[in-house]
């Protein structure tokens, strides 16, 4: 070790035992690498916290040192934000979890960051509440990452994203300054809302410890149906006339068949007795039985909106939907790269259509699909070229966010910028913006020791 790095052990020793502080072989393989698997590093230093001042003494003698830290959750992100570098200290928070509180009153629940997200919705459920935050990694990624990332999910439709269901954290800044924001109130107009400034951060501005979340009535039941149509300007139709005439909505997906076929073949499935152009989940939350949802898609095939419906007859229907939805065959696929954008709910059509032509002038044989949640506007892109390396994943990237360009959308709608994404972030951010995320990074760590080289690309 450098003498630096023994004048860091040395102070956090001082402070924290080792059970906290894990080195060599006790680091564990998974701090190499988010679910990107761009990794390659293993950090020098494994710091895991119990408590909120353990993260705090962590960070105050890295801040001294000048020591760059990175933060791990889950490590189900998409986008490099929790990959270290070799002589980097990781803050994993694995153990800084556990539900405090559950208001019953005020529908609200505290927790610490590093519980995971199925956990908390148990706990909701059994308090007779719905956490309305979920995702498909809900089994092992953390609230503080949701957070962090500011993700979305398969119910924003309905709920939002993580960011419309926080009242109120506590993060530490880069210097051990506990900031506790632990808000309950759901009006509360006293000035900035600090909260703000780090759901979304990806741990460049401080690293979120606690947070208080809004809760939503438990709902009496749910309808899921999955819907064959003609092409997307009848799924644009028929989003339009589910959010009008559907009480409950909760969801509102789309899968391309390509897409579709696929995954539908790796769960085993046989859904319709064709094929069709695209598929649709529709899933209403709140309703007792399907007579509602079972209405209106009679409706929507006699104007010929849809050309044919499956509605759930069983929980275990509704989750062969959602497997198919989720797409775990796609793990399977050799060099998969994951592309998570937004674009507008009207051109997503033909975004993909571009996209795909783009794509396949250099990689003709490359296996290409889209799905995602049209009720918001997000579509994802998984692309597959086989064995890949850095500069084929560079062009890929640079002809998808080229084309995201093109139609002025986000490179990121619920993953984040992480470091995969860092050097196009100026295709959907301006100059100015970018001058002023610099502005408040500077503010709140001085010394850069956060997350460095993440998100923000060099001025």
């Amino acid at each position: 070790m450098s003498r630096a790095q023994d004048e860091l052990l040395a102070a956090l020793s001082q402070l924290l035992d080792d059970t906290v502080l894990l080195r060599g072989d006790g680091i564990p393989q998974k701090a190499r690498s988010d679910a990107s698997l761009s990794g390659r590093s293993l950090p020098w230093l494994y710091v895991r916290p119990v408590t909120v001042e353990q993260v705090a003494i962590a960070l105050r003698a890295c801040d001294a040192c000048r020591w760059p830290v990175t933060v791990q959750g889950g490590m189900t992100g998409l986008a490099g934000g929790a990959n270290p570098e070799r002589s980097d200290v990781v803050i994993a928070l694995d153990r800084l979890s556990g539900i405090e509180d559950i208001d019953s009153a005020a529908g609200t629940m505290t927790l610490r960051a590093g519980t995971v997200l199925e956990v908390a919705q148990k706990a909701a459920e059994d308090a007779g509440f719905l956490l309305p935050i979920d995702l498909g990694a809900r089994g092992s990624c953390q609230i503080g990452g949701n957070i962090a990332t500011n993700a979305g999910g398969i119910r924003v439709i309905r709920h939002g994203v993580t960011r419309d269901n926080i009242l109120g954290l506590e993060a530490v800044l880069a210097n051990g300054t506990v900031i506790s924001s632990m808000n309950r109130l759901r009006k509360n107009n006293t000035g900035y809302d600090l909260k703000q400034l780090f759901i979304g951060s990806e741990g460049t501005l401080g690293i979120i410890t606690r947070a208080v979340i809004r809760l939503q009535p438990l709902p009496s039941g749910k309808a899921t149906a999955l819907v064959a149509l003609s092409n997307y300007d009848h799924a644009v139709a028929l989003l339009k006339r589910a959010q009008a005439g559907l009480v409950g909505l909760s969801a509102f997906e789309i899968m391309w068949d390509n897409y579709f076929s696929f995954s539908s073949k790796g769960e085993g499935l046989t859904l319709f007795d064709r094929s069709h152009p695209f598929v649709a989940i529709i899933e209403q939350s709140g309703t007792p039985d399907n007579d509602n949802l079972e209405t209106f898609l009679g409706t929507m095939f006699e104007e010929g909106l849809i050309e044919d419906a499956l509605i759930a007859q069983s929980e275990k229907e509704s989750r062969q939907f959602w497997a198919v939805r989720e797409g775990a065959a796609y793990d399977r696929l050799e060099g998969l790269i994951n592309f998570d954008v937004s674009i507008a709910i009207g051109q997503l059509g033909a975004f993909a259509e571009a996209c795909e032509i783009a794509l396949r002038e250099k990689y003709p044989d490359a296996h290409i699909a889209f799905f995602g949640h049209m009720g918001d506007s997000n579509l994802h892109i998984a692309v597959s070229v086989g064995p890949t390396d850095d500069a084929t994943l560079h062009a890929i990237d640079a002809i998808t966010y080229g084309a995201v360009k093109q139609f002025k959308g986000s490179i990121s709608a619920e993953h984040g910028i992480g470091l995969l994404k860092r050097d196009f972030l100026g295709h959907s951010r301006s100059p100015e913006e970018l001058a002023l995320m610099r502005s408040i990074k500077k503010a709140l760590d001085p010394h850069g020791i956060l997350n460095p080289g993440k998100v923000l690309p060099p001025a």
